[in-house]
């Protein structure tokens, strides 16, 4: 499988000969923030790689400092200002919508290596994948709430499945960020690693899980992803729909300029 092409939107692709392929997310100058084609690169990557008989495992990780800093904030203020077009309303409900779905659907065994922080949609794609990993010093958490939107794009669907209702209620409400130890005490993730060791301790498990069962270990992953399914399908519609709402808002605008303007939003409810 050539997955070359999805270099252009920041997804670097190497498939190792124990059938492990490492998936970089390549943006290291805006922390691997969505954009510049990152978002679609991904859902492409997913959809191929399922069809790819020489990947038994994937282990996702960011270039640089991050894992992925989810939604580029300068690009929303830049929208939210009127200095570049709005995002058209069906291609953000579509999306992040299709994004999920096709992580959801993906047969192949995805690792998350998170090295750096992964916050928002970067948290999301983090917590999509099958068995995660985190660094001591790696923080988590999604924060739509800071940029005034609301946790649309896929947070609402699995935080509850990880950790429970209430818990996710607190994470996505307050927009916290937590460090790996505290991750891995309430159950989001499963390993936390010294960030030296992080990378190594993935790919080990990842090695593990390539030379199982392939078929076995695929199906019962798609087995357990029906309960994911039933909460994607109950969840993505109105969270999308009430995050475009949320665009809209004053609160927002007034979130990504204080992020440009490096000082403390004033809220004002509207």
């Amino acid at each position: 499988m050539d997955y070359s092409a999805l270099s252009k939107g920041h997804l670097d692709i190497e498939v190792r000969p124990n059938k492990v392929a490492v998936a970089t997310l390549n943006r290291p100058d805006r922390m691997n923030a969505m954009g510049d084609g990152m978002h679609e690169a991904l859902e492409q990557f997913v959809q191929m790689v399922t069809d790819d008989r020489d990947v038994n495992a994937v282990v996702f990780t960011g270039a640089g400092r991050a894992f992925c800093a989810g939604g580029d904030v300068k690009a929303m203020g830049d929208r939210a200002s009127g200095e570049t077009e709005p995002l058209d309303p069906g291609n953000l409900l579509r999306g992040p919508k299709y994004l999920v779905q096709r992580f959801v659907n993906c047969e192949v065994p995805l690792i998350a290596a998170i090295n750096g922080p992964a916050i928002g949609l970067g948290a999301t794609i983090a917590l999509l994948c099958d068995v995660l990993f985190i660094a001591e010093g790696a923080r988590i958490g999604d924060n739509h709430v800071k940029v005034g939107i609301t946790a649309g794009d896929g947070g609402a669907a699995i935080w509850p499945l990880l950790v429970g209702l209430h818990r996710a209620k607190d994470m996505l409400m307050t927009g916290r960020l937590i460090y790996g130890k505290e991750a891995h005490e309430m159950g989001l993730v499963n390993f936390v690693y010294p960030d030296d060791q992080l990378l190594d301790k993935a790919l080990e498990y990842a090695a593990e899980i390539a030379a199982g069962a392939r078929v076995a270990i695929r199906f019962t992953k798609i087995a357990l992803n029906r309960h994911l399914w039933d909460s994607v399908n109950r969840v993505m519609d109105f969270s999308l729909m009430s995050e475009q709402v949320a665009m809209a808002t004053q609160d927002h605008k007034e979130a990504t300029a204080a992020f440009r303007e490096k000082r403390p939003p004033q809220f004002t409810g509207y």
